[in-house]
């Protein structure tokens, strides 16, 4: 996911989305451990769709406290 389409959404929406690709998340280790997935670099792409997601909220976190 691109960080200007994460910077157009409202929190709410990231909160969505954020909620969204943990449970994603979740499913993709399941797979991972029981049967193998067939592209084990999905995890790493999730993984840091979460964290863009999260450096986008604390910005706008920080930016209300000024």
């Amino acid at each position: 996911m691109k960080n200007n389409k994460l910077k157009e959404m409202s929190s709410p929406e990231l909160e969505k989305e954020l909620s969204e690709l943990k449970s994603e998340l979740f499913k993709l280790r399941f797979s991972l451990a029981t049967n193998g997935l067939d592209n084990p670099l999905k995890v790493k792409e999730v993984r840091r769709d979460i964290a863009r997601v999260k450096t986008i909220l604390r910005e706008r976190e920080l930016k209300e406290t000024k």
